[in-house]
């Protein structure tokens, strides 16, 4: 993208334009939140300039200030800024509605046909491409994050803490964004930013309706005697819709482990089956929760309530996007001039680097060795691998999508095809 400008923009869309536009990014919205941000950019800002280069990034900035998806929130900014909450809500809905459908039927297909051995050995190679997938988010979330030495040592802190000493995700968070708003600094060019136009009681009022909207249905669901895996889901995916900051891999990050050690919801071996399905799909990768949702649903009561607890999961994940974006937008440029703001934002994202090496270790070790186990000393949690039970097929296939990821730089549906098709091809050898 280029240095932001402000060139004034074209006239708004009509409501039917825009809606045909956010169905068609809906459907485009492969390859994780940088492509997906880099398709609305040229969509809405290069190709139609609905909004200025100015409007976009602050908006982007914004976005990544909050917890949740980015990309879904940029959307839905971006559709409100054209036509209000109508706006907004298309153009949410409509750029989670296609990847959606597409989880809700290959989750029903996975849990149904899962044990069949092509499928089988089709997710062997998707787990080895998976695991190269969040390596390389690694590295390009550390290559922005951590540009100096506090940012190392709040990552490296942030990567002990919930690796070797089990200090919960959301904990983590709220210490760095102190850390980081303690120490901020102020810069130069932020000044005082007009917000008379904006309106204390609106936003109130926006804050009630939305909280509602999100939690109404959760309170339902505890006093209606629902089964309790669904309010288990719900309270579980709220929190996280709360506390995950730095993107889809941090929102992983925080889940993979609790989905599957605390709860036993799935294994080791589905989750990073999850992932590699949502990597697929268009949509944001944060629909992963939905494929959690469904098999937790399936294993306790069948096809009905993996059904419901996959909108369950969808409702606790996206709900609350909806409101930070309708109650936050007309503060957007009054939050891009706050270096407190900012000093937290960084700090939080640095923090997220520890917290995403934690995903790749823990992935890494259940794609690589058939057997792991956890081992406690004292306040030190350790993941041993049984070395005599590597894979070896595992180990080739993550070799080479590694040479076709930072070799070749091959796109990320190339590589999950490449790695599946093998890993078939080792299975019928096998």
């Amino acid at each position: 993208m280029s240095a932001p400008h402000d060139i004034p923009t074209d006239p708004a869309p009509s409501l039917g334009e825009a809606t045909r536009l956010w169905w068609r990014i809906g459907l485009l919205s492969f390859g994780g939140p940088a492509a997906q941000i880099a398709l609305m950019h040229k969509e809405v800002v290069e190709d139609r300039n609905w909004l200025s280069e100015r409007q976009f990034l602050n908006a982007l900035s914004f976005c990544m200030l909050l917890p949740g998806p980015e990309a879904m929130q940029l959307a839905t900014y971006a559709g409100w800024r054209l036509h209000g909450t109508i706006g907004g809500l298309i153009a949410g809905l409509l750029f989670i509605g296609p990847g959606a459908a597409v989880i809700m039927a290959l989750a029903a297909i996975y849990s149904v046909f899962g044990a069949v051995p092509l499928v089988e050995a089709l997710f062997y190679g998707i787990k080895a491409a998976v695991l190269v997938i969040v390596v390389e988010a690694l590295l390009r979330v550390s290559r922005k994050a951590l540009t100096g030495m506090r940012h190392w040592i709040i990552a490296v802190a942030a990567f002990i803490g919930i690796f070797l000493l089990t200090i919960p995700y959301p904990l983590i968070v709220v210490l760095a964004g102190l850390y980081g708003a303690i120490t901020a600094t102020a810069r130069p060019g932020q000044g005082a930013v007009d917000m008379t136009r904006v309106s204390p009681r609106r936003t109130a009022g926006t804050i009630l309706l939305w909280s509602g909207v999100w939690l109404l249905p959760l309170l339902a669901l505890s006093v209606s005697g629902a089964p309790g895996l669904l309010v288990q889901l719900g309270t579980f995916f709220s929190t996280l819709a709360v506390v995950t900051f730095g993107g889809a891999y941090a929102v992983l990050a925080y889940m993979a482990q609790d989905a599957v050690v605390q709860f036993g919801w799935l294994s080791a071996g589905e989750m990073i089956d999850a992932l590699g399905l949502a990597e697929t799909t268009p949509g944001p990768l944060i629909l992963v929760t939905q494929f959690v949702g469904f098999v937790a649903g399936f294993r306790e009561g069948g096809f009905g309530l993996a059904v419901i607890a996959a909108f369950v999961t969808l409702w606790v994940t996206f709900a609350p996007c909806f409101l930070w974006i309708f109650a936050g937008a007309p503060y957007i440029e009054w939050i891009s001039h706050q270096p407190r703001l900012q000093g937290a934002l960084e700090a939080i994202t640095a923090a997220v680097v520890g917290v995403i090496l934690n995903l790749s270790v823990w992935f890494a070790l259940h794609v690589l060795f058939a057997t792991v186990t956890r081992e406690r000393w004292g306040a030190v949690t350790l993941w041993r691998p049984e070395l005599a039970t590597i894979e070896w097929g595992a180990v080739l296939l993550f070799g080479v999508s590694c040479v076709l990821a930072f070799g070749l730089r091959w796109g990320i549906l190339r590589i999950l095809l490449v790695s599946a098709l093998l890993g078939a091809a080792l299975g019928l050898l096998a």
